[in-house]
């Protein structure tokens, strides 16, 4: 098909989302639909049942929702309406985004207890484990699966496993990785997976979703602090509604991501999508170290999707002069989101190539040493 029509971006978003997409997935947007119509309802029915698939539980013991707004008011929708008046939340926190959790649960008046590891470091699993045993009012346990603060990945499997042997609810906001790392959630025995439309299904903003298990969503209902942010009812509306929003929905969002799933198939799956990422991010790393800079964290620790790179001491270095003059060459990166150091991040999910990454580099090059 010809996209020609519609213009080129003046540079690449190499961001943790909103990120760079597809002419065909803009392309997608450029019809208007009906919320009430079933040629779109069905396509929200089809979004749902691929979610639960591309999250490995393709059986009726799960269900997926889709949520309003950006990632937060889905991960605000669980917080809210998973846990009941009687239970306790758990919040594993090294960084901004589980923090936030923590001041969802504050916000809503929710029993909540944290483990702070810092920033740089994966969550304690020894103390993990000891407070779930020596705590039994923990109901409900959340942890990031990858903080973008830094860029550091979580041990969600060996977390999982823990949680699920102290019998609490796990979940797991998975933002920024899911769809571009494989994610067992049935293995894992995960009750609630949260992401964003605009992330690694290579969306656009506007919408999140939910993958639950059914019995773990039905356990939601009279349980919200809001009216807007009710997953049980958001849930039981687009279930007995056949893909009914309760409120207006972004439908052109909507299509935008049928469009972008379509694409991650085309791909080759999520297998094909991290191995895209996985490649991109070590060549990321391999030539950025070869120009001089240092990654924030040991490679042990670091995801695939965005990187903490250690702003330099020399040259006169300075990130808002750095940050022009990389979006002059069509690049447009992160600025760092911790206090122990001086950052910043770039990130490569996306539609970015393995050729996207060498311009990027010689670009830096050509920014950093002049």
């Amino acid at each position: 098909m010809d996209y020609s029509y519609i213009p080129e971006n003046p540079y690449l978003l190499l961001t943790p989302g909103p990120l760079s997409t597809t002419k065909s997935v803009k392309a997608a947007m450029l019809r208007d639909w009906c919320t009430w119509d079933n040629d779109y309802n069905s396509i929200v029915q089809y979004i749902r049942g691929k979610l639960v698939a591309l999250a490995g539980c393709r059986d009726d013991g799960y269900t997926s929702v889709l949520m309003q707004g950006s990632g937060t008011f889905s991960v605000e929708s669980v917080i809210g309406s998973a846990i009941s008046s009687s239970g306790r939340l758990l919040v594993l926190v090294n960084g901004a985004y589980g923090a936030r959790i923590a001041k969802i649960a504050s916000m809503c008046g929710i029993d909540h207890a944290v483990h702070d590891s810092g920033e740089i470091s994966q969550p304690d699993l020894e103390k993990l484990d000891a407070e779930l045993s020596r705590d039994a009012r923990i109901t409900h346990v959340a942890v990031v699966h990858v903080e973008t603060t830094t860029g550091i990945i979580n041990p969600v499997e060996k977390i999982a496993a823990i949680v699920k042997a102290h019998k609490r609810v796990l979940i797991v906001d998975a933002m920024s990785s899911f769809g571009g790392i494989p994610i067992d959630m049935k293995g894992l025995d995960v009750d609630f997976l949260i992401s964003s439309a605009n992330k690694c299904i290579q969306g656009v903003p506007g919408f999140g979703f939910i993958i639950a298990k059914r019995s773990s969503m039905e356990a939601c209902a009279g349980n919200a602090h809001s009216h807007s942010l009710d997953l049980y009812d958001q849930w039981n509306t687009m279930e007995r509604g056949n893909g009914k929003w309760r409120f207006t929905s972004p439908t052109h969002t909507v299509r935008a991501f049928r469009q972008a799933i379509d694409e991650l198939e085309e791909e080759g799956g999520i297998k094909a999508r991290s191995a895209r990422y996985r490649m991109n991010n070590a060549s990321l790393v391999k030539g950025m170290r070869a120009l001089g800079f240092r990654t924030l964290l040991e490679d042990p620790l670091r995801s695939p999707i965005i990187t903490s790179f250690l702003s330099p001491t020399d040259n006169g270095f300075a990130f808002e002069d750095f940050y022009n003059g990389i979006k002059k060459h069509g690049f447009v990166i992160y600025p760092g989101k911790i206090t122990a150091a001086d950052t910043f991040r770039i990130g490569n999910i996306g539609n970015i190539q393995s050729s996207d990454i060498v311009r990027l580099l010689a670009a830096v090059e050509v920014v950093y040493r002049g």
